[in-house]
């Protein structure tokens, strides 16, 4: 056999004996992920949906400032973050370096703009379609656009799922602020990468594999959500 057939194979292998260590470095992922998402949602739905409506000197600057966030390198959120929580910087003294809380900071900060500039783009859409009603019945402009969140939470929940395959697919961030310990801070990419250094194919193989279907389940929920939406709208025609 090839390496790549026995990779796969013995990954496989892997994969169905649930090795404790897969599902420990599984598990920590989703978490960070998770956690990084539902933080950047707090603030970033919120951020999104003023920013939809507010309009004030250097507004268009702020947009622009924002949709270019959207390609921030996760290698930069990472030495922000790290030079903030090191030893040295000036959160030093809480000890959150190397430490989950770390990855969940610098993942939330990578993901916080796509979640305000989705959603800033999504309230503005909405607001021009069904907000003169809103209006109407004496709805000021924030509150109008907290309300077109509510009314399109799937669109809400599909922004979350883009949100959640940016930060689980990330590397360079965590890397550098969690240090990718064994059994502390190591999460799919991380380990991939260093498993692959080291020569442990199967097990790079089998957290890869993992990843792809992670990142496929994402992909296929928002397909999904969208097929129910159009076929939504397409009913009320």
């Amino acid at each position: 056999m090839t390496t790549l057939t026995e990779s796969v194979t013995t990954a496989l292998q892997l994969i169905v004996a649930a090795d404790t260590g897969l599902l420990h470095t599984v598990g920590l992922s989703l978490a960070v992920s998770a956690s990084a998402c539902a933080c950047a949602a707090g603030f970033g739905l919120f951020g999104g949906a003023w920013l939809a409506i507010a309009r004030f000197p250097g507004h268009r600057l702020a947009v622009l400032a924002l949709n270019t966030l959207l390609a921030l390198p996760s290698v930069i959120v990472g030495l922000v973050v790290y030079l903030m929580l090191s030893r040295s910087g000036p959160l030093g003294s809480f000890g959150l370096i190397f430490t989950p809380t770390a990855m969940v900071i610098a993942q939330t900060i990578l993901v916080l703009p796509v979640v305000a500039a989705l959603s800033r783009q999504l309230v503005g859409d909405s607001l021009r379609d069904g907000g003169d009603q809103l209006r109407s019945m004496g709805a000021g402009p924030l509150t109008c656009a907290l309300l077109m969140l509510v009314h399109d939470r799937w669109a809400v929940i599909t922004v979350l799922l883009i949100a959640f395959g940016r930060a689980i697919a990330e590397v360079g961030a965590v890397m550098i602020v969690g240090g990718n310990i064994e059994g502390v801070t190591r999460v799919m990419t991380t380990a991939i990468a260093l498993e692959t250094s080291k020569g442990d194919l199967p097990l790079a193989m089998a957290l890869g594999l993992i990843l792809l279907g992670v990142v496929g389940i994402i992909n296929l929920a928002i397909g999904l959500i969208q097929r129910g939406q159009g076929s939504a709208l397409a009913g009320v025609r």
